[in-house]
């Protein structure tokens, strides 16, 4: 049976193990020559180290109750904390978090709910900050955060959606996919470059990964559409210096593209011209052609071109 129908036996079966499919899926995208699906499987198996962005299926809300004390001994107890309240004095990233964990620890986190256990986060640096904010005259003694036990099982499925999706389409746009087996290798650049966007669609939704280089040896950027901080982060982890990151996000976020083939205006053309120095010298973690290809594709992400 050819690997890809193996992988598509296989994560349709009820309690089918993720952990096997995807080691199945990684050897496919390496016969089929993509990086990008790789690392995605990569990051599902071992887990999302901190420099990578998750996909938005892994982010996931946290909800809040708080323990208030007041006036002549009154009690406020398990009283729910709005989400607008958390954002407003302690910002999103204590709304929603990223599950960086392996598919096979979100799995036990699944079974542990399902067993009647909770999922929590420490809380408590939040006290503080909510001192007096949520009920007049009442001092905040204790808050609670959990993470709706659905939200895990969601991850393993929306996991288990796109394995599937991403093999029909794959057996769909190339043919030759359905052919390869175990020892075979149907890694051709035409194969390479139409596997990456199928991953890039089906895996990131809205967030798309701009890849420059061979299939060997690439550089991958995530960048949202309109999105400075994501521009400036991804340009950081692509080898640029932040303050350099930071100048010319601001530079592309103040401008407007000339065109689909030239994303750059005057102020943004004339930084680029000359800092370029910066990568041929070494100061950038990345020589001068990929810091150019990296800086054009981010700006054609961020302006949604």
């Amino acid at each position: 049976m050819a690997l890809l129908h193996e992988i598509q036996e296989s994560v349709v079966k009820d309690g089918a193990e993720l952990g096997s499919v995807l080691l199945k899926l990684r050897l496919l995208a390496a016969r089929l020559g993509s990086d990008v699906l790789e690392e995605w499987v990569k990051h599902e198996s071992e887990g999302y180290p901190k420099n990578a962005t998750v996909p938005s299926y892994r982010v996931v809300g946290v909800s809040y109750k708080g323990t208030f004390f007041g006036p002549f001994n009154a009690q406020i107890s398990n009283a729910p904390i709005p989400p607008y309240i958390i954002q407003k004095y302690a910002g999103e990233k204590w709304v929603k978090i990223d599950v960086r964990e392996s598919i096979a620890a979100v799995d036990s986190m699944v079974r542990k709910t399902a067993d009647g256990g909770a999922f929590g986060i420490d809380a408590s640096n939040l006290i503080l900050l909510l001192q007096g904010k949520i009920y007049e005259d009442y001092s905040c003694a204790s808050i609670d955060a959990s993470v709706s036990p659905t939200a895990f099982g969601e991850i393993i499925q929306a996991v288990r959606s796109r394995v599937l999706e991403l093999t029909l389409e794959l057996e769909r746009t190339i043919p030759a996919a359905a052919h390869v087996s175990f020892g075979a290798s149907q890694n051709s650049v035409e194969n390479s470059e139409k596997v990456q966007q199928i991953s890039q669609q089906i895996i990131y939704g809205n967030v798309t990964n701009a890849v420059s280089g061979s299939p060997a040896s690439s550089i991958s950027i995530s960048v949202v559409q309109g999105d400075q901080n994501s521009l400036e982060q991804h340009l950081v982890e692509s080898g640029m210096l932040e303050d350099d990151a930071k100048e010319i996000a601001g530079i592309i976020a103040s401008e407007e593209p000339e065109s689909a083939e030239e994303p750059f205006g005057d102020k943004a053309k004339a930084w680029v011209a000359e800092n370029l120095t910066k990568a041929a010298k070494g100061t950038w973690k990345m020589g001068v052609s990929a810091a150019t290809s990296v800086l054009t594709k981010a700006a054609l992400k961020y302006y949604g071109l």
